[in-house]
């Protein structure tokens, strides 16, 4: 029997993949963001723990790299396609079932980058979700679910920074955002530093250039890409933050962009930023050279 396929080592493999939603290789920070998202949503911590299982599950079927598995790469996709669906819809036995599907496909999006020697990040759940959404409300399959909205009025800057950290799950809870600071800071005390700075900085970019949008801004709508994209650039080398910063910033920018469009963004700022921002990052580099 190989490493993961015992308890000790699917087990590690399932916690590191919740942890990898934030980059972090890490089951006991999983564990941590596992239990932040039961905090604020029991349904959509089981979602969270279902997606992660079966984007695992269906990585050891396939038989991908085992080292890959072991380390959550092809169980983090899944744990975001299990959240955003339990979001975005009512919960059903149907719906468990979509879940289920798509959180498979999401582990072969992965591989497939992978094999193209792509950078994923959560890429894979980004088309995954917005591939089943869009099918789920074309063909009328399950009922919309409808959050209550907050609203603000004034600038809670302190609320905006917490829950940057909690929407990188879709939880708008503080409480849930210091959870997972503190899942980062377990495992990395410099990831720690760049996602806190990321939604500082994508927090206050969003009041500079669209005070407008208040309650999103409260919320850590701004926030949470910018999270991401400084945990992704988050480095103790010359200029690091530099790049971290120009990611984050393009981030508020690009998922401004999604809401004037009336367009579910999911995670997809935090990709095209660092992806632009770290293409632009080696051509820099070349010229150094």
């Amino acid at each position: 029997m190989t490493q993961f396929m015992n308890y000790k080592g699917f087990t590690k493999s399932v916690f590191s993949g919740i942890g990898q939603v934030m980059l972090q290789n890490n089951a006991v920070t999983g564990l941590i963001f596992l239990i932040a998202v039961f905090y604020a949503s029991w349904l959509m911590g089981i979602g969270a723990l279902i997606g992660t299982i079966i984007g695992t599950l269906t990585a050891i079927t396939l038989k991908y790299k085992e080292k890959n598995i072991l380390n959550g790469l092809y169980g983090f996709n899944g744990t975001l396609v299990g959240i955003a669906l339990l979001f975005f819809f009512k919960p059903s036995a149907f719906l468990f079932i979509i879940l289920i599907i798509a959180a498979a496909v999401s582990a072969i999006v992965m591989n497939f980058m992978h094999k193209k020697k792509l950078m994923p990040y959560t890429f894979p759940f980004v088309l995954t979700s917005w591939m089943f959404i869009f099918l789920i409300k074309i063909l009328n399959i399950v009922p919309s679910s409808f959050s209550e909205t907050v609203y603000f009025t004034h600038v809670d800057i302190l609320s905006a920074i917490s829950m940057g950290f909690s929407q990188v799950m879709l939880q708008a809870s503080a409480i849930t955002g210091i959870l997972f600071f503190i899942g980062i800071l377990i495992n990395s005390r410099i990831s720690a530093v760049y996602a806190l700075a990321g939604s500082a900085i994508g927090s206050l970019t969003g009041l500079l250039f669209f005070p407008s949008l208040i309650n999103l801004i409260n919320i850590g709508i701004f926030g949470f890409n910018g999270v991401l994209c400084g945990i992704a650039f988050s480095d103790k080398k010359e200029h690091a933050f530099i790049f971290a910063a120009i990611s984050i910033v393009l981030s508020a920018g690009i998922i401004y962009g999604f809401i004037a469009l009336n367009f579910i963004a999911l995670t997809a700022p935090f990709v095209f930023a660092t992806w632009i921002t770290m293409f632009a990052k080696s051509k820099i580099q070349k010229i150094q050279i």
